[in-house]
């Protein structure tokens, strides 16, 4: 029955919108003769709100522009993964002019079926656009063009679609979402405890590449520079070697001290650049966020501002309506007291009537 509903839904929120109610009455009277639970269920299917039938006609019509909001989604999800703030900065300013033309067809295939879309429903939409690129849900959400209402986006949390689409089924599974390979972080790298110790220790691992390792003191004697002494100078090696062996924290420190650059320098050096480079990606997209707050702030003042008029108007039509009211109760009293009185008058003539017909009966022939 699921399949059957999809269709059925697919087709009636592609009809222009004041043609939804008698559409939805005649598809789900059609549907009773061969199932009365489908037909129950198109009859429950819930008119959109103006701003979610305009996406949905944008995405029966135009689904090429849906379809591109959506990738654009994808790939800036990718440069924040990655952190790529530069990336990030440029897919922001493409996806502002992707947004105004996207709306631009949004609001021709909303006139095209015969109806205008005004301001405010023109920035709700663009903020349910704007949701498909934050969110893979809400991007099928707005592709299905089964929406129901418009979407809104933190660019933190995901996209709430409770109520949103008209047959959650028809979104299906999602794909997955990819992510970039990232470089290893400075809590991958090993460790000073993780290297191996002595001369097995591997070029790649510890020193930086180009620098000759200092040969340690068990490997002194053995060094090609000894063995290619005399028997006299190698007797004076093996002398120095067990010097250096009972000096060697001396040594280990003053040459420590003449290299320019260590391994835990150049680690730390490293580090500092990450964190910098992160500290820059997050500044990228605290202030993409904050652009996004204050565009959500300019929206919901036209929103309220369209709200308030509109209350305003309706105040104004019950002001008139209980001046009706108030004129009728006059009126109504008015002509009760009218009946009062003649009410009154009809009395008293009955009255006279029957004093008279008693005069009458009393007085001889």
């Amino acid at each position: 029955m699921e399949e059957e509903l999809e269709r059925a839904a697919q087709a009636l929120y592609a009809l222009p919108f004041d043609e939804f109610i008698a559409a939805r009455t005649a598809a789900a009277k059609d549907a009773a003769a061969s199932s009365k639970p489908l037909a129950q269920a198109i009859r429950s299917l819930p008119k959109p709100s103006v701003a979610a039938w305009t996406v949905n006609m944008l995405a029966h019509h135009s689904p090429d522009a849906v379809q591109q909001l959506r990738t654009l989604g994808q790939t800036m999800q990718e440069a924040q993964a990655s952190l790529d703030a530069a990336a990030l900065r440029e897919l922001a300013k493409e996806r502002r002019k992707l947004l105004g033309t996207v709306v631009g067809e949004a609001r021709l295939a909303a006139e095209k079926q015969g109806r205008k879309v005004s301001g405010a429903v023109a920035t709700e939409v663009e903020e349910t656009l704007r949701a498909a690129t934050a969110d893979l849900a809400a991007a099928a959400a707005v592709e299905s063009g089964l929406l129901l209402r418009g979407l809104s986006a933190d660019g933190v949390d995901q996209v709430d679609l409770s109520d949103a689409v008209a047959v959650p089924s028809a979104l299906g599974k999602l794909p997955p979402r990819r992510l970039p390979t990232q470089r290893p972080t400075e809590a991958q790298r090993p460790t000073e405890a993780q290297r191996p110790a002595g001369g097995t220790q591997s070029p790649a691992v510890g020193a930086p590449k180009g620098r000759r390792q200092e040969p340690s003191a068990a490997t002194a004697p053995t060094s090609r520079n000894a063995r290619t002494q005399p028997p006299e100078a190698a007797s004076r090696a093996d002398t120095d070697a067990v010097a250096v062996g009972h000096e060697k924290p001396r040594l280990q420190a003053v040459r420590t001290a003449r290299r320019p650059v260590t391994p835990s320098l150049l680690e730390k050096a490293e580090a500092a650049l990450a964190e910098a480079e992160e500290t820059a990606a997050d500044a990228a997209v605290e202030a993409a966020r904050r652009a996004h707050v204050q565009e959500e702030a300019a929206a919901d003042f036209v929103r309220l501002t369209a709200e308030v008029n509109e209350a305003r108007q309706r105040v104004r039509a019950l002001e008139l309506s209980l001046d009706a009211a108030r004129k009728e109760r006059e009126t109504a009293a008015a002509e009760a007291k009218q009946y009062a009185r003649a009410a009154e008058k009809s009395e008293r003539s009955a009255v006279l009537a029957k004093e008279r017909v008693l005069r009458l009966r009393n007085t001889p022939d």
